[in-house]
């Protein structure tokens, strides 16, 4: 994989990260009930972004985890702000530890790539968590 390849996942693996903080901080607005219209649509938005911005990282590269479908349950759990701020706390709870996890995951990630990086690995694929991705 080319350097500017490399570079761009990791570009985008970060913009990935921000999305997902951007995701928590609406759930933090649910569990507050303190929310407008356009919280509404801007946080369908960062699902959106998140599902898509997920299909072009992981056709990049590999990993176990988080999992595609880790990801996918949190996202669907939450249909809207609303939805979240009717939900019982302890399951808001629970949600904000799904996150967490993925998040932790992701961060990781992101941390091997910027290893890989600084080593100038340019080998095809990336190994990630006992995975290999073939070009």
């Amino acid at each position: 994989m080319s350097k500017n390849n490399h570079d761009q996942i990791i570009m985008q693996l970060e913009n990935y990260l921000e999305c997902l903080k951007q995701f928590n901080y609406f759930v933090s607005l649910a569990r507050s009930k303190k929310f407008s219209s356009e919280d509404e649509i801007q946080f369908l938005e960062i699902k959106s972004v998140l599902v898509q911005q997920m299909e072009l990282i992981l056709s990049s590269v590999e990993c176990s985890s988080p999992s595609k479908e880790e990801v996918l349950a949190l996202i669907s759990s939450a249909p809207s702000i609303r939805y979240l701020s009717e939900m019982a706390d302890g399951v808001v709870r629970g949600l904000e530890n799904q996150w967490h996890k993925i998040f932790i995951g992701w961060v990781s990630i992101l941390g091997q790539l910027k290893v890989q990086q600084q080593k100038g690995d340019s080998r095809p694929g990336f190994r990630l968590f006992g995975k290999k991705k073939e070009e």
